[in-house]
């Protein structure tokens, strides 16, 4: 017999902007449906009514195709299970509440927040797992009736079975253990109507064929209620997998307190999709190739025995690598769309890209390339402190015949060293260096021959000649 179909979702909130964490359980899901030739679902989840908003929606297809993943099916490219935003999902819910109600396996539930809080907080005195109460569970009709007068309206909670064990095995964490007496009866539809996570998150999975879900370990102890659900209603199980939740460099959860931005802020600040695609892949996930990989080598070498339980340290060092080497294997077209906003205005396409294959080694983000364009096109840039040094030593009477050189040199850095070298009778790091400095403002860069190049021959003169007078 031929083996099912690996189906996986990402099904994010639209609550807030999408990060790192949500960004890499988004790959590790395409990867692994990838991987195997199966496929890949966009769930929205936006039940919760105050918080989400279509601007994060929209912000999420956005970000997820800059990333370079593409679904199979959802909200905007539709698919057999359609709608995939779940406030538009309410009659497939409102069916699946019904069924639950003629079976009795489902009760209203009248208590206030404030009724809930109290029995938690004593529970928590007396030392044992908060846990709702039952305190709804065994009302009779005319009691049920009563209670709906007074209070107006209920929530719809699962009788959960007493004294069973759920059992299921975690494709991360391993066997995984739990009691129902310990999990309480939960809610499954609000008092306003509207779908519990709990609920509509695991017969959504079930109505679109999902066979594996990964999500963050947060979500683990959810787990055993979701199943429970599905048994219930005789639906297919799907197999889960809780990776572990990305931490800083000091070990806490991954926060802005650690500097943590939203993919549009990295966008924003110029990161490829590449490098953070990298970045992420290694972040909890071991093996496969090294170097810088495409996303079909990271499908190919994506493994879900490879996933690690123990919390993945995120940090801009990390990242940083990865945008480097992404940076430098840009093609020119590439490179000339990823710099656009950085270059200055009315250059011809010849002279554009001069200038950028004069930059490209030493540009990771497009405020790189502004530090240099500014040294070509702008006014003799300020030393910094090694470069100052640098300057010092080798003296004013070593730039006034560099400025004479360069003012017959033009911006020839071939002709310029010659010529200085002839008048001063320096070479190696002696003659390169100083020039260098002056040049740029610093000891290291780019080549200077292709820099020189761009310049204007009067421009190079001037940087010299403001040290001969020292």
């Amino acid at each position: 017999m031929s083996q099912p179909a690996v189906i996986t979702r990402f099904a994010p909130s639209p609550t807030g902007e999408l990060h790192l964490g949500n960004a890499r359980t988004a790959l590790f899901s395409y990867l692994l449906a990838r991987r195997h030739g199966g496929r890949f679902v966009l769930r929205v989840e936006d039940t919760d009514s105050e918080r989400s908003r279509a601007a994060f929606t929209q912000a999420l297809l956005e970000d997820l195709h800059w990333l370079g993943l593409n679904w199979d099916e959802g909200p905007d490219v539709g698919g057999r299970a359609a709608p995939y935003s779940q406030s538009q999902r309410g009659a497939f819910y409102a069916q699946r509440f019904a069924e639950l109600q003629r079976r009795g396996l489902v009760y209203p539930c009248f208590c206030s927040n404030l009724e809930l809080d109290l029995s938690r907080r004593a529970q928590l005195a007396a030392g044992k797992p908060p846990r709702y109460a039952g305190t709804c569970r065994n009302l009779d009709a005319a009691e049920r009736e009563q209670r709906l007068v007074a209070v107006g309206g209920a929530s719809l909670r699962f009788r959960v079975p007493q004294g069973e064990q759920i059992v299921f095995e975690d494709f991360v964490h391993g066997a995984q253990h739990f009691s129902s007496d310990d999990i309480g009866d939960f809610i499954v539809r609000r008092a306003d109507g509207s779908a519990a996570f709990f609920f509509c998150n695991a017969v959504d999975d079930a109505d679109m064929g999902v066979t594996h879900v990964l999500r963050g370990e947060d979500h683990l102890t959810n787990t055993p209620r979701q199943l429970l659900l599905l048994q219930a209603f005789g639906l297919p199980l799907p197999r889960y997998g809780h990776v572990a939740l990305l931490v800083g460099p000091d070990g806490a959860p991954l926060s802005k307190r650690h500097g943590a931005r939203s993919l549009r802020q990295l966008r924003e600040q110029g990161f490829l999709p590449l490098a953070i695609a990298n970045h992420l892949y290694r972040l909890g996930h071991s093996g496969g190739a090294e170097g810088l990989l495409t996303l079909a080598e990271m499908t190919a070498g994506f493994d879900i025995h490879h996933l690690g339980k123990a919390p993945a340290r995120s940090d801009d060092t990390q990242l940083t690598v990865w945008q480097r080497d992404a940076a430098h294997v840009l093609n020119p077209a590439e490179r000339a769309q990823w710099l656009q906003g950085v270059l200055p205005p009315g250059l011809d396409a010849q002279r554009s890209a001069a200038l950028l294959n004069a930059i490209a080694p030493n540009v990771v983000l497009p405020q790189d390339a502004r530090r240099w364009i500014e040294v070509i096109v702008g006014p003799p840039p300020a030393l910094d402190a090694a470069a100052a040094d640098a300057v010092s030593a080798a003296g004013s009477s070593f730039f006034a015949a560099a400025a004479l050189a360069a003012r017959s040199s033009g911006n020839s850095w071939q002709a310029l060293t010659a010529a200085t070298r002839a008048a001063t009778g320096c070479s190696g790091p002696k003659l390169f260096k100083p020039l260098r400095c002056a040049l740029t403002g610093a000891d290291h860069g780019p080549e200077l021959a292709p820099l020189l190049a761009l310049m204007i021959p009067q421009s190079i003169e001037l940087r010299l000649s403001r040290f001969a007078n020292n």
